[in-house]
């Protein structure tokens, strides 16, 4: 493996940080296609347990696995870099967008613009599911995890916690009764971590996080708007384990319906510019907190921009927790047999994931309308109208996975010529 300079690991992670289209799904493969295939800075065994280790944690696990793997290649210093610079370029993007959005409304400019973009993240997951598929699925064992954990969270909507620990359960059975489970490259470059430097690293993050809640709390007090903005991120930091999707419907709950920070059609609004930008797909938080100040009494740009900011870092800061305290043991996880046994599945378990993920966005991308069907468990299934598939959508989308599969190409190539595909589109007649 090749280790970055500080200034090589500042450069690749900024470059993440403006192509991380396409959420969780995307941004994992992207980061694979850097930091494991074009680097060669982290090992396939590396990457796949720090992404194992950040699906269990709650929050944004892409910008997690950015995290770990700044920390395991600079410590402290790449870690910090990784994880902000995974997190920046996107937040800029949509600060400026919702400003534009709160002051002229809606903005289709934004959608037709990355109409092609979005296309394109098909291929970036469809690349990330041929390489981790090659590389994790390994015994049948291992495809049968990936499609039950699939059919788990599409079919039956389980929890995403109940799936993880079900595959953990199923790898550490098997990794007593079957053969030793691989755990190549495990010798860990750190020594065995304390228990008392992690808890004293835990505090110090944890005050970082929590400082500006703590001013707000103190000088503005409880009923302000950019303390009740702190404390409801701060609780889904706590409680967002599965991705942006599973804190969606808790968010609408509190922000519309509870705080009327927003409306319904703004918070879709507000998913959507989140989704067609770079950037962690939870920066729809950012969108929340600059409306709930932008509409509160007495606001304006200066009270939106704080309670944005403010969003945003009780979203994004508690990342730093988990990783600088827990991935010193998670590495020691490595050299145990027990522990092997389990993220190797839980891996598997991933696989299924991200397929699930691939297939929901790529409903929303390739088809123009959706219907809702009623399974025999009584949760609803969302299904594309077949009748609606957009050919350019689909050709774009296959162009790309074509490109970066086939040919290797550069990823910044395939963003650029779909973006200009978008264009095209615009300049069609009779186009949408």
């Amino acid at each position: 493996m090749n280790t970055p300079t500080l200034g090589e690991l500042t450069a690749a992670s900024f470059r993440i940080g403006c192509l991380g289209f396409g959420g969780p799904a995307g941004q994992i493969a992207l980061m694979h296609r850097i930091f494991v295939d074009g680097k060669k800075w982290l090992g396939e065994t590396e990457y796949l347990h720090a992404l194992n280790y950040c699906m269990l944690l709650p929050g944004p696990e892409a910008q997690q696995l950015a995290t770990y793997a700044g920390w395991r290649l600079h410590g402290v210093r790449g870690g910090i870099i990784a994880g902000l610079l995974f997190v920046l370029p996107g937040a800029g993007i949509v600060f400026g967008l919702t400003w534009l959005y709160a002051t002229l409304g809606t903005t289709p400019i934004v959608s037709a613009l990355f109409y092609g973009i979005k296309a394109a993240v098909i291929g970036f997951i469809l690349e990330a599911l041929w390489k981790v598929g090659k590389r994790a699925l390994k015994t049948r064992g291992d495809l049968v995890i990936a499609a039950l954990a699939f059919l788990a969270l599409f079919l039956f909507a389980l929890p995403f916690p109940l799936v993880i620990g079900a595959a953990a359960a199923f790898g550490l059975a098997r990794s007593l009764t079957g053969p030793a489970p691989d755990i190549a490259g495990a010798g860990a470059k750190s020594a065995s971590p304390k228990a008392g430097k992690a808890f004293a690293t835990a505090l110090v993050w944890a005050g970082v996080w929590l400082a500006p809640l703590a001013g707000a709390l103190a000088v503005l007090g409880p009923d302000h708007v950019l303390t009740r903005v702190g404390v409801l991120f701060s609780k889904l930091a706590l409680v967002t384990f599965g991705g942006a999707y599973t804190v969606l419907a808790y968010l609408q709950q509190q922000a519309v319906e509870a705080e009327g920070w927003l409306t319904a059609p703004q918070m879709i609004d507000g998913l959507g510019l989140a989704e067609t930008t770079p950037g962690p797909l939870v920066l729809v938080n950012q969108f929340v907190g600059f409306m709930a100040g932008w509409q509160a009494e007495g606001g304006g740009l200066m009270l939106a921009a704080l309670a944005a900011l403010m969003a945003s870092w009780c979203t994004f800061t508690p990342s730093f927790v988990w990783i600088f305290a827990g991935a010193p043991f998670a590495e020691g996880l490595r050299r145990s047999r027990l522990a092997a046994g389990a993220l190797q599945a839980i891996t598997a378990a991933v696989f299924g994931i991200i397929a699930k993920i691939a297939l929901v966005f790529g409903f929303a991308v390739l088809f123009r309308a959706t219907f809702a069907a009623e399974l025999p468990t009584g949760h609803t299934l969302i299904l594309p109208d077949f009748l609606t598939l957009d050919p350019l959508a689909l050709l774009i989308a296959a162009a790309a996975a074509t490109a970066l599969i086939r040919f290797k190409a550069n990823i910044v190539l395939v963003v650029i010529a779909c973006a200009l595909a978008s264009l095209v589109r615009l300049a069609l007649p009779g186009s949408a």
